[in-house]
């Protein structure tokens, strides 16, 4: 089991590294990830912060109802406390959870359609893949229940007319989830832009696709080479998230 610490750093490079990419959204969004060591609790960015400010030191800690839980100037958005606290709390598998509002994630949730299995990242999320329809700004609490009904036992949701949502048994599985959801995203606006007809993918080659990711992925933690990857990345960038 990690310690509160080693997760602040995880979790503050996580922040980084999703700056680094391009999926910072000024100072709204939220990446949280649970502390097994205290019950219900988990740790969320200081609302006012950009992603590039976060680092393991100001990470706010906050219980399932939002009371903050350590000596911080910092509060919880509380759109992001909505989404996160009904997940963490109804989800035992959901240590970490990620939600971005990137224009390519948004705009395929602004389809009616959504995601099409037609290329090769979005194959991989056959099957795996839930929505929820919008209600406007994420304050109220009434709409924890129906959220956490449209998850169901899903890793990845995409909100209606609003972005994306992952999660993870681990960061680094949440990382990768997100990358995975994103790039699928990425590609369909792209293939869209074209103008030109999609070539279809056979629903047989989607319902093998679990299969074959269980081969890709033999003896390997979810995210884990990834995730190492990108912390590199920033470690050589900019290695003050640590601090």
């Amino acid at each position: 089991m990690k310690t509160e610490q080693e997760l602040r750093v995880e979790l503050a490079a996580l922040y980084r590294i999703f700056d680094h990419l391009g999926w910072s959204e000024m100072i709204f969004n939220h990446i949280t990830v649970k502390l097994p060591s205290e019950d219900n609790a988990f740790l969320i960015n200081p609302y006012g912060l950009h992603y590039s400010e976060v680092k393991a030191s100001n990470l706010v800690k906050v219980d399932i109802d939002g009371n903050v839980l350590d000596d911080t100037p910092y509060k919880a958005n509380p759109a992001g406390m909505v989404i996160h606290s009904a997940i963490h709390k109804h989800r035992h598998d959901a240590h970490c959870i990620s939600h971005i509002h990137t224009t390519d994630g948004m705009a395929v949730a602004c389809q009616a359609g959504g995601l099409r299995h037609d290329n090769f990242y979005s194959v991989l999320l056959y099957n795996q893949l839930a929505y929820h329809d919008f209600e406007g700004l994420t304050v109220n609490l009434d709409e924890q229940e129906r959220m956490v009904k449209s998850l169901g036992d899903k890793q990845q949701l995409i909100l209606r007319n609003h972005g994306l949502l992952s999660i993870g048994r681990t960061i680094a599985e949440t990382f990768i989830n997100t990358w995975v959801l994103q790039r699928a995203c990425e590609v369909q606006i792209a293939t869209d832009s074209t103008g030109k007809a999609s070539i279809p993918v056979d629903e047989s080659i989607g319902q093998k696709s679990e299969q074959l990711l269980k081969i890709q992925m033999a003896s390997m933690a979810p995210g884990e080479l990834e995730f190492a990857a990108y912390i590199r990345k920033i470690d050589a960038l900019d290695p003050s998230y640590k601090e």
